[in-house]
């Protein structure tokens, strides 16, 4: 096989990890606090990330820029406390469609703070987009909103906020560093509440946990192991098979269907994105 068709097999890996992790969130926020899935969730995920980490610490949290890796926690947190409280309230095909705001967001907030160019092409895939967004939400006669969309917008925009710290942090400071804050410094954040939130899983239900702190885990290390492999472009524009495995364990684990509007503003939202990445691999070369 080439590079690229292991790349493909990679991405495609990762975005159902990924989409089997949220469905599992789905199951475990019927019974648990969304901060105690974070925790445990992020428990997984540091335990996987010490062998990298562990050998420069304390060093590998040194850092010029202490502020910009606070913002980038901050965001961190909204994207994954606000990705699971999604999947908890909305059904899992929606939730995973407004989550690709996030590509909206990064272009806006490139052009605002990293002034990335923002092109009339950008402009009118990011309005695409936003029409996309609105379907989904679908603004009722009366032009009201379900106020539960707007948890994976502000989701996608806590992501996108991260992803450009990272993008500054990444020119100064080492992978180990960056792995290092978040891994280290989400727990307290989704931990301290828990002295009151907590609840003890059954032996069944930390299996499940379990389950999915090693899906998500396992999903990240795909989606690098296909970055290694596979140009960038054509590993994102796989993010959207996302859309369809949710569909597909939306129905199997939780009897949900997509509706019409769903998946009409599910087209626009990935055309729009396809076009932005498209024009953003033109501009490279």
């Amino acid at each position: 096989m080439t590079d690229t068709a292991r790349a493909l097999l990679w991405a495609l890996t990762a975005t159902a990890l990924y989409s089997l992790a949220a469905a599992l969130a789905k199951l475990a926020a019927a019974r648990f606090h969304v901060l105690e899935i974070l925790f445990l969730r992020q428990s997984v995920v540091l335990a996987s990330t010490l062998p990298m980490i562990a050998p420069g610490f304390p060093a590998s949290l040194s850092t010029r820029r202490p502020g910009l890796h606070a913002l980038r926690i901050l965001g961190a947190f909204a994207a994954l406390g606000g990705g699971i409280w999604a999947v908890a309230v909305l059904p899992l095909a929606t939730a995973i469609t407004l989550g690709f705001a996030q590509v909206f967001f990064m272009v806006a907030l490139g052009a605002l703070l990293l002034g990335e160019p923002l092109g009339r092409a950008r402009l009118l895939a990011m309005v695409l987009g936003f029409a996309g967004v609105l379907v989904v939400m679908r603004p009722g006669v009366q032009g009201l909103l379900d106020l539960r969309a707007l948890i994976p917008l502000g989701a996608a925009l806590g992501a996108a906020v991260a992803t450009i710290c990272v993008r500054v942090l990444s020119q100064t400071d080492s992978t180990a560093t960056l792995l290092a804050w978040q891994s280290l410094m989400i727990l307290p954040v989704a931990g301290i509440p828990l002295f009151w939130l907590w609840q003890s899983p059954s032996p069944a239900e930390a299996a499940l946990m379990l389950a999915m702190g090693l899906a998500a885990t396992s999903g990240q290390w795909a989606g690098i192991r296909a970055l290694r492999l596979g140009e960038a472009g054509l590993v994102g524009n796989i993010e959207y098979m996302k859309l369809v495995y949710a569909t597909l364990l939306g129905l199997a684990l939780f009897s949900e269907w997509p509706d019409g509007a769903t998946l009409a503003g599910a087209a626009l939202i990935v055309l729009a994105a396809v076009l932005i990445a498209r024009r953003g691999g033109r501009a490279r070369s």
